[in-house]
């Protein structure tokens, strides 16, 4: 009897899941790992091959988990199956809190409640079988799913080899699925398996409120967080024209930035939102009279082909657009303070500087042992810092060290770092794509629309590179804490280079105290349609590969 088939079974299943609020950072999140073992453990395969089941630990006290299951026929063909198991914070749930994590409990809630619910959200509720609570949608049913499918590979109904693996830290930093690259690479070599395709389940995103349509991924977004440090002039507030505020001049280049839609990007007719602020802030520890002369601004940027040299020298563009505004404004305002006080205020002309550029300043002229004095210091007291807090520290105190390059403005990276990628070429996944949809309208009338980028950053973008890892050089030199605490295994990422496709659950507002996922059809058509996507998938894989292998499974 299998234990994962029916919708109920499932719906159960993902109610154990979320139940263990696996917060990213918590406790619960190392916690999780062992459910899974110990639920998938439960089945005759992993009983008869324990050793393909496994709990991998990240190198900081979290663990992901890779389960192979190898067809009885010899096959070297595999689907490997992602999913991410943590969840954001539940603070949004107000009063409702203490029931964010029992999907069945907080749906009882809001049945009784509705009438203090959105009015979308009580549209749902009236015309489908919707599930609540935190990772209800994001993304816990796609690993329940994924669950369900080792159980039938096990079982036979799979003519190749099929690997789950599901992993920690996906909203935060992806320690997880950077931390599984070089593993799945081992696995292979041990168990002589060829990946095929990474099928990620993450959920399906509306393009625009009320967006009703079902849609298949061929690949996942990029996103870069571009940083730029203002270091200014340090003065008395009885003397503005005697320095020059740096959070003026943040203020001004978030102003160049913000939305701007010459940082979109349109591949196919698909565009990537515009860049929007993440971090802004003042580097001043306490209050004075002194004006703040640091200050420092992240954003989110969207990737989709652009080439990393390319990002650079779009970035020093607006740097230098800020830069221009800034000395422009500067001088207008100090002329008219000019006309009521005679003083003749300094010119001041801001520099734009990428991070490498000051850091190889610094070398010439302090020399390399002390640049990397600055390094080793924050990194040995980083404390509570994360990555991004370290990383704005370091610029920091080398900008400090250099200061009589200021005024300027230093362009620099901060993690995380999404590669963009996308097989919506390849013709593999083109194939697989039009059987789901042939068979998407047949079996259950619905049309399924293709989208080269799934717009809401995945795990997918370590499932290989679409640029060599030579053209990254531009990020990795611009990201202090690079190989610091911080790294992307981008050699490994090229020697994996794996197809990808996302078919995941329709759910709405994750990230919300409304997330919700349809149990209708995530347990009855999407299952259907991954059983379809898999098979599919090692069909049409055994067509393109040489005679020998295609004979395995006659």
């Amino acid at each position: 009897m299998e234990k994962w088939n029916t919708k109920e079974q499932l719906v159960d299943l993902l109610c154990k899941l979320v139940n263990i609020p696996s917060i990213t950072g918590s406790d619960a999140e190392k916690i999780l790992p062992d459910f899974v073992v110990n639920e998938l453990r439960s089945l005759d395969y992993f009983q008869k091959h324990p050793d393909h089941l496994q709990k991998n630990p990240t190198g900081d006290g979290r663990n992901f988990v890779t389960g192979l299951v190898k067809n009885q026929l010899p096959t070297k063909k595999t689907v490997i199956l992602i999913s991410h198991f943590d969840v954001v914070d539940v603070q949004d749930y107000g009063r409702w809190k203490e029931h964010a994590f029992d999907p069945k409990k907080l749906t009882e809630i809001f049945q009784l409640h509705k009438e203090e619910l959105p009015q979308q959200v009580k549209n749902d509720m009236e015309t489908g079988n919707w599930l609540f609570g935190r990772g209800t949608m994001d993304m816990k049913c796609g690993l329940a799913l994924h669950m369900s499918m080792i159980e039938k590979a096990c079982n036979g109904e799979f003519e190749g080899n099929i690997l789950l693996v599901t992993v920690p830290d996906e909203e935060v930093n992806s320690i997880g699925m950077r931390a599984a690259v070089p593993i799945l690479l081992e696995l292979a070599e041990e168990y002589d398996l060829e990946y095929v395709t990474v099928l990620n389940g993450e959920p399906m995103f509306m393009r625009y409120p009320g967006d009703n349509n079902k849609y298949i991924y061929t690949g996942s977004i990029g996103k870069l967080l571009p940083g730029f440090l203002c270091y200014g002039k340090e003065t008395h507030v009885g003397e503005p024209f005697a320095g020059l505020n740096a959070n003026y001049m943040v203020s001004l280049l978030t102003e160049e930035i913000e939305l701007n839609t010459d940082l979109c990007e349109i591949v196919e007719g698909e565009t990537t939102p515009p860049p929007t602020n993440l971090i802004q802030y003042g580097i001043k520890k306490d209050y004075s009279v002194q004006i703040p002369h640091r200050a420092v601004t992240l954003f989110n940027l969207f990737l989709l082909e652009k080439k990393m040299d390319d990002v650079v020298q779009l970035l020093m563009e607006k740097a230098g657009n800020a830069a221009a505004k800034i000395t422009k404004s500067y001088s207008l305002q100090a002329a008219e303070f000019a006309k009521y006080t005679p003083f003749s205020p300094p010119r001041m002309n801001v520099s734009v500087l990428t991070y490498d550029e000051l850091s190889q300043y610094a070398v010439t002229k302090y020399g390399k042992e002390s640049v990397e004095s600055i390094h080793t210091s924050i990194l040995q007291n980083r404390g509570e810092m994360d990555d991004r807090e370290a990383t704005i520290e370091m610029v920091d105190k080398l900008a400090i060290l250099c200061k009589e390059l200021a005024p300027m403005i230093i362009v620099f990276f901060a993690p995380p770092f999404y590669p963009a990628i996308s097989s919506y070429k390849h013709p593999l996944i083109t194939t697989v794509v039009q059987q789901i949809q042939t068979y998407g309208t047949a079996a259950h009338g619905i049309d399924f629309e293709k989208r080269n980028y799934f717009n809401g950053i995945s795990d997918l973008s370590y499932a290989g590179l679409q640029y060599p890892a030579e053209s990254m050089i531009s990020l990795t030199a611009n990201m202090p804490i690079w190989e610091r605490g911080y790294t992307v295994p981008l050699r490994e990422l090229e020697l994996l280079n794996v197809p990808v496709l996302n078919i995941g659950p329709v759910g709405f507002d994750a990230h919300q105290w409304t997330e919700r996922l349809d149990i209708d059809y995530a347990f009855d058509i999407l299952k259907d349609i991954l059983v379809d996507s898999i098979t599919t998938l090692f069909t049409e894989a055994y067509i393109s590969a040489s005679p020998k292998e295609n004979n395995t499974l006659d």
